[in-house]
């Protein structure tokens, strides 16, 4: 099995948001990897990650970093494959983390899902990679169908439940 999705964060502290991108990778049957990497610390590790990710066949990279939260940017600059930045939690609310990855220069453009969003950026990759892959297109469907049966069956449970001046 060869990963199609590489999941990246600049610590293992991000591992506890990170890894709503891979519950989704696992429920969609999509084969990924995810390592820690950082921008700052291993500039040279990630250099040859982005660099090679493509020709292993990776095909979408969701990266992950809080604080000053380069690790999306920099990775960006170095292949042409889709990259979704996710903003962690970090410090100032996580405002610092999202206005890094979404402040990108033209050219080096980084998809940002909101603030410890891994599991939106897991669902992007998944409609990213389903554009080619009529399979991943239907289970995707399914996905999005389940959202709303679990919409409707709240609105059916709310309507049961009786307060003195409650319409509905």
């Amino acid at each position: 099995m060869e990963a199609k999705v590489s999941i990246i964060m600049g610590s293992t502290s991000d591992l506890a948001v990170m890894e709503g991108a891979a519950k989704i990778m696992d429920e969609f049957e999509i084969p990924f990897e995810i390592n820690a990497l950082s921008a700052h610390r291993t500039p040279e590790e990630v250099e040859k990650f982005a660099k090679g990710a493509k020709d292993r066949g990776i095909q979408v990279i969701i990266a992950g970093a809080g604080m000053a939260a380069h690790l999306p940017g920099v990775i960006a600059a170095m292949t042409t494959l889709p990259v979704i930045g996710v903003p962690i939690k970090a410090s100032l609310d996580g405002w610092d983390s999202l206005l890094a990855i979404v402040q990108m220069p033209p050219g080096i453009p980084v998809a940002t899902v909101g603030i410890n969003g891994a599991q939106n950026a897991g669902i992007l990759a998944v409609q990213m990679m389903a554009l080619g892959d009529d399979t991943l297109k239907e289970k995707l469907v399914n996905f999005k169908e389940a959202l709303k049966k679990k919409i409707v069956k709240a609105n059916e449970d709310l309507s049961k439940i009786e307060y003195k001046f409650k319409t509905n």
